[in-house]
């Protein structure tokens, strides 16, 4: 088996409130389409809020006291989003109710959800409903329904959400990831050895994984 034919793990750390994480994702995986390799995915765990209550916050007023922008310029960059949303074929919705909200919980159940073996699915699933449809995706029956969309046991899910263990597991993956120097998203980590930051665009992307195919025919050589 060659390197190419060999699935290519990438590790991203991410958060699904995160709209240049999907972005990321769809441009990645684009680029992964046009070269015809398979990727194995793992979705890491980063809260871009910890602190953030259940009830979440209004997403424009929190963008404005978080990054310190102006009205007209988070109207900006949010249309921007969109619209490079729908150049990917994803669709972002942002309106004047759009709020942001606590992810943990979300993190809890893709911890679960990759043993078994259906954490891209849900990743995908979270991306959607929160980006999308606008739904609260730290409302635990929002969660419930999501996981059960995936084929995954909701009363399972439950008794992850009330896990302890799983909520020191999570912590325990999240802070090794900022432990490596990552404090933003998405971060990818392509064959555990290769760290890329931001949405680099298809282009990009394309650009990377060749470098990455070259290198590992060339080590194998």
């Amino acid at each position: 088996m060659t390197a190419t034919q060999q699935p290519l793990r990438i590790d991203i750390v991410s958060d699904v409130v995160c709209p240049w994480c999907i972005v990321g994702f769809k441009q990645l995986e684009q680029a992964l389409n046009e070269l015809g390799l398979v990727a194995d995915i793992h979705w890491q765990p980063f809260q871009l809020n910890p602190q953030m209550g259940s009830e979440g916050q209004d997403l424009r007023e929190h963008v404005i006291e978080k990054y310190g922008v102006s009205v007209e310029e988070s109207i900006s960059t949010r249309e921007r989003i969109s619209s490079i949303g729908k150049s990917l074929n994803f669709e972002i919705n942002f309106t004047d109710n759009s709020r942001i909200y606590n992810t943990f919980s979300a993190h809890k159940l893709l911890h679960w959800a990759e043993q078994k073996g259906l954490q891209h699915e849900l990743k995908l699933a979270l991306f959607t409903a929160y980006f999308s449809q606008g739904i609260d995706v730290s409302n635990q029956e929002r969660l419930l329904e999501i996981v059960e969309s995936v084929n995954l046991d909701k009363n399972e899910a439950k008794q992850i959400l009330l896990s302890e263990d799983v909520t020191a597991e999570v912590n325990q993956i999240a802070q090794f990831w900022t432990s490596q120097g990552i404090s933003g998203v998405p971060a990818m980590i392509f064959n555990q050895r290769h760290l890329v930051t931001g949405a680099q665009g298809t282009e990009n992307y394309t650009s990377i994984l060749n470098q990455i195919i070259s290198l590992a025919q060339t080590e194998q050589e």
